[in-house]
């Protein structure tokens, strides 16, 4: 198993620093121990003008063998000649790419203590593997792969198929390919890169694929993966078709993706759950309950109702009252909503959006998506994404819902997130739902002047709230009405105030809306899930 890079040099930069970035000497032989044979380093060039590093992997079959307990390709008990003769001796693996970050582990950090600088520069390079086993679905594969996986990165690609016998060539190709690639890139984003295509490309793996797989696939695509064209491919056949862990890996590439677009740390766009409540799953306590009205004491001796309940109830009334039958939840958080729609026939589809890969994994878990019918799976779809960027999947339906959504964005935020609801997915209905800040002084364990959640950017007051609802109407061609959800306080108000807009006809009226059958009830409770302090019904979606 060989593979060789190579550069050239000037007069500023000679060649031989090829020696320095890979913190191998140019003028020494050098070997190394793996866990399947042992690795030679060596330099067949090596002048100031051009210099070629080489790896020659000397792979052990019996070792191969023990180490795979006869498992794996190549090792089925039940050819055990195969064990010992196959192409894992060979043809580029994740063998060589375990081998190159055994090797070359400095030199794909991007450090280079003894040249400060040299590292982080871009140089031509130029590496050759004589044989690499390409594997795809049709004519997926073969040189066809290659330049799919290597092209988007930069490199130029040069890749012939290896004939089965060059002395019949009647017999046709091998799944091998000979491969050059040519670019000019830091020597540490060439090698990151290999270490992670080169399984891909064969499709397999010598070890088996743990969870942490998906840390060392995330680390080594830093910088590349997350726009690659073809990271689900990579991603899948990365971690051996494991599709939990293919899954994972792509949440986490887009919610680095949505925090880079917002300059903004991944920990803080993914914190819609508690990790104490992933860990249990399950919220066994009882929700707290909102506070009754003093000014009414006839509800003092009625059972009083979680405001988060109140709150969906009154978006689904909004919902049945414009007629709506394919209804997107945005920022859809754990999926309780998602979860009394599904309860209603007439919601014909369900899509549920959020930027918290965490959040999402929750819904998934709580609505049992994986023992739905295929029915009732075809209802509802799960994606991440973030409301403040324009989204072609939020086009095409009846309404939309923020159901306690806008408060957690940045006030200079909203426009954005204006635009991409209003301007760009343009539903027939939006559902708007949030705190009612005025109504906080009911509860005595929230101090004045704090938000009833870590999270909350603002809470507003209603008269706040309407000239924001009101302007970003008319901006967009609009009609807005507001309700009150929760019990009324004759001074305060709501503890929750909810804004339904309807698109608006070319003659400024509403659009006209079905009133939908009575005769069906749409109810559902949920966990609410809060610190200790926070008072009910502050950050529940």
């Amino acid at each position: 198993m060989f593979i060789s890079i190579s550069t050239i040099g000037t007069a500023e930069h000679p060649a031989t620093d090829l020696g320095f970035l890979l913190h191998k000497h140019p003028g020494k032989v050098q070997c190394f121990a793996t866990s399947h044979g042992e690795a030679h380093v060596f330099y067949p060039e090596a002048t100031d003008e051009v210099c070629t590093a080489a790896l020659l992997l000397d792979i052990d079959p019996v070792a191969l063998v023990r180490r795979g307990r006869g498992k794996g390709r190549g090792g089925s008990p039940d050819f055990a000649l195969a064990q010992y003769v196959n192409d894992r001796p060979y043809a580029a693996s994740s063998l060589l790419a375990v081998a190159l970050r055994t090797v070359f582990r400095t030199a794909m950090k991007g450090v280079c203590e003894l040249r400060p600088g040299l590292a982080e520069q871009a140089r031509p390079l130029r590496i050759s593997l004589p044989a690499v086993p390409a594997n795809g679905p049709g004519h997926g594969g073969g040189t066809a792969m290659v330049a799919r996986l290597f092209e988007p990165l930069g490199w130029q690609v040069e890749a012939a198929a290896i004939p089965l016998d060059e002395a019949f060539p009647e017999w046709g190709e091998s799944r091998y390919v000979r491969v050059e690639l040519t670019g000019t890139l830091r020597l540490a984003d060439a090698l990151q890169q290999l270490y992670v295509l080169l399984p891909v490309l064969d499709g397999a793996k010598h070890y088996w694929v743990a969870p942490d797989e998906v840390d060392k696939l995330l680390a080594a695509g830093e910088g590349w993966l997350a726009e690659h064209p073809e990271q689900v491919l990579i991603a899948r056949r990365y971690l051996a078709r494991r599709w939990a862990l293919t899954r994972t890996a792509i949440q986490r590439l887009e919610l680095a993706r949505l925090a880079e677009a917002d300059d903004r740390e991944a920990e803080e766009i993914d914190n819609a759950v508690d990790d104490a409540e992933e860990t249990e799953h399950v919220r066994t306590a009882a929700a707290p309950t909102e506070p009754t009205d003093p000014a009414d004491p006839t509800d003092a001796a009625a059972p009083s109702r979680p405001l988060a309940e109140q709150r969906r109830e009154a978006i689904l009334d909004a919902l049945r009252e414009v007629g709506a039958a394919r209804v997107a939840d945005l920022g859809c958080g754990q999926g309780e909503l998602i979860d009394a729609l599904l309860k209603d026939a007439r919601i014909t589809e369900v899509l549920g959006v959020d930027v918290s890969s965490r959040a999402l994994s929750v819904a998934a878990r709580k609505l049992r998506l994986d023992r739905m019918s295929e029915r009732q799976a075809a209802r509802v779809s799960l994606v991440q994404g973030a409301l403040t960027y324009t989204d072609a999947r939020l086009k095409g339906f009846d309404a939309a819902v923020l159901s306690e959504v806008i408060e957690h964005l940045d006030l200079p935020r909203l426009p954005a997130l204006e635009h991409a609801v209003l301007g760009a997915a343009r539903p027939s209905a939006v559902v708007v739902t949030t705190p009612n800040v005025e109504y906080n002084v009911h509860w005595e364990s929230l101090p004045a002047g704090h938000v009833r959640h870590a999270d909350h950017r603002f809470e507003w007051d209603r008269a706040q709230f309407r000239a924001w609802a009101e302007r970003a109407a008319a901006t967009y061609g609009y009609t807005v009405e507001f309700r009150p959800v929760g019990p009324q306080d004759p001074e305060v108000g709501p503890p929750t105030q909810l804004a339904l807009f309807r698109l608006a006809t070319t003659s400024g009226t509403a659009t006209a809306a079905t009133p939908a059958s009575t005769s069906s009830t749409m109810s559902a409770t949920k966990p609410v899930t809060k610190p200790a302090t926070t008072p009910e019904g502050g950050d529940t979606r």
